[in-house]
């Protein structure tokens, strides 16, 4: 089976479903450190990232938001000294899609492959 890393997102219509508490639970697998936060009742993936200092943490927020503009598909990103915040959710069916998992998985690689 492909990972997720390796997926490319597929655009996403409105009335696409959200994913189920069992896809969630099989997605989040291969994103571990991810949490599921809800912010206005939408269920997001959430994660901090830790750098040295404030440069480190925005050159990865950079490298996120170009991540975000190929693949169309844009996060909330909160750039701080020493951390970068990162929130995938689909807009559209204001939800989790297997889209965020597969953004959430290329962020991780994104920060294995930092510096």
């Amino acid at each position: 089976m492909e990972s997720l890393v390796e997926m490319q997102c597929e655009a996403c219509r409105e009335d696409e479903p959200r994913l189920t508490g069992a896809e969630i639970t099989l997605l989040r697998r291969e994103v571990p450190e991810w949490q599921i936060v809800e912010v206005g009742d939408i269920p997001r993936l959430q994660r901090a990232y830790s750098f040295r200092d404030f440069a480190q943490a925005l050159a990865f927020t950079n490298r996120v938001g170009d991540l975000a503009e190929t693949a169309d598909h844009h996060p909330a990103v909160l750039t701080e000294w020493g951390r970068t915040t990162v929130s995938w959710w689909t807009h559209k069916i204001a939800g989790l899609h297997r889209n965020d998992f597969i953004m959430a998985a290329k962020t991780d690689e994104l920060y294995r492959t930092a510096e």
